[in-house]
């Protein structure tokens, strides 16, 4: 007995069995707030659909040919940054080890360089995969983009995500060096501080500087159609905008965003401009589910969940790399090791908020066909966004698993008829 405690107490004390218990429990934590916060009401079970009554086969094919190697890229964009930024943190080349390590003196600046230096190499490192993946965006008529005007956007997010990473990398940081061990608690706040913050002020402060956003005219007949809308459902919508997202896309879609006086439901001009009427309003009964269902804080309440333990997991793993390396947690070149295990435990965290998503998602649809009461309307807008932007009506299995954020199309449909059976 003495002997297999020593072995527990030496297992517990190895660097690599906190890492592996700190991302077990970060993931059990993150599945059970997932299906604690999933509504209550996703709509009725779908049923089985025979895809060949609502799609080409030869256009779910070029859709499956498209969808497949995007899906392949993405995952290449996202390792190749993951490997930069890994080379920065524990094989940094002699002079960027130097750099970082003279940043020390101005911790706060420091940090803030070195966050935005992790975005900067991040993004360089995907920069050729995803240039790859805009041509075959462009090739299958999905984007309008130019090249210059892709690399225009590209360098605007790198630029937007180097302030978001320097300054939680600053906050986060500074919380190291005052707590301690113990940091990734207060850490945790910080993330949720952040996420708020960021949820408020997108709308208002990042979004218009990619796309105009026009608030829909009052004498409008769609908008009196939303607000008419809206007052059936006893939602109170905030504003509805329409933005020009035609001038980057041919795809179609509508999103909420927002909160408190940020709060609206945004409509792509392509979907203003192309969709029928009743295929409109089932988009903008969605959007209200959302809204009538809090679905935003309901987020950023996964997100408080989740955090603790993924602060956790971040201080095990950001503080083994950074031992690694020799730079101690707190100071500036230890940084990239930090926004690594940051990225890592997004990325592990994302697969259970998923699943939250698609039941969120799941609700919305349910939200919309009682208040349209026109399961027609949703269907044919499946089909109509399945053609337009390229989806996959079945993705694969593991794809939807890990990264599918809504119900697949078939799945859609198939609760949209068991609606109308009345199931």
């Amino acid at each position: 007995m003495a002997d297999a405690g020593t072995a527990l107490r030496r297992l517990q004390g190895s660097p690599a069995a906190r890492i592996l218990l700190a991302a077990l429990a970060m993931i059990a934590v993150s599945e059970v707030a997932a299906l604690a916060l999933a509504p209550a009401d996703t709509g009725p079970t779908p049923v089985p659909v025979d895809a060949g009554r609502y799609f080409d086969p030869a256009a779910v094919e070029r859709a499956s040919e498209f969808r497949d190697v995007q899906r392949l890229l993405g995952l290449a964009a996202g390792a190749c940054a993951l490997l930069a930024v890994a080379a920065l943190a524990v094989g940094r080349p002699r002079r960027v080890a130097g750099w970082l390590t003279r940043l020390a003196g101005r911790r706060v600046l420091g940090a803030l360089a070195a966050g935005a230096l992790v975005a900067l190499v991040a993004q360089l490192a995907e920069l050729p995969v995803g240039f790859i993946a805009h041509e075959r965006a462009v090739d299958y008529g999905i984007s309008v983009r130019s090249d210059l005007g892709w690399l225009g956007d590209v360098a605007l997010s790198t630029l937007v995500n180097a302030v978001v990473l320097g300054v939680a990398a600053a906050v986060i940081s500074a919380l190291v060096r005052r707590f301690s061990r113990g940091w990734w608690l207060p850490g945790a706040a910080a993330v949720v501080v952040i996420a708020v913050f960021l949820t408020v002020v997108w709308p208002v402060l990042v979004a218009p500087r990619f796309n105009d956003f026009e608030a829909l005219p009052e004498d409008s007949s769609l908008r009196a159609e939303v607000i008419e809308l809206g007052e059936r459902a006893g939602v109170d919508i905030g504003e509805v905008y329409r933005v020009d997202a035609s001038r980057r896309s041919t795809t179609l879609n509508a999103y909420v965003d927002g909160l408190g006086p940020t709060k609206r439901v945004v409509l792509y001009d392509n979907l203003v401009d192309e969709a029928g009427r009743p295929e409109l309003a089932s988009v903008v009964a969605h959007e209200l589910g959302h809204v009538a269902h809090s679905d935003i804080r309901r987020g950023l309440i996964f997100v408080a969940i989740a955090a603790p333990l993924g602060m956790l997991f971040v201080r095990e793993l950001a503080g083994a790399l950074a031992r690694r390396a020799g730079a101690p947690l707190g100071l500036p070149a230890s940084v990239p090791a930090l926004l690594l295990a940051i990225g890592i435990a997004t990325f592990l965290i994302e697969i259970p908020g998923n699943q939250l998503s698609r039941a969120v998602e799941a609700s919305a649809d349910a939200f919309a066909l009682e208040l349209t009461d026109d399961p027609q309307a949703l269907i044919d807008l499946q089909v109509r966004f399945a053609e337009t932007n390229l989806s996959d009506p079945d993705p694969p299995g593991w794809a939807q698993w890990a990264f599918g954020t809504h119900p697949s199309k078939l799945e859609r449909i198939g609760a949209a008829l068991a609606y109308e059976r009345g199931g």
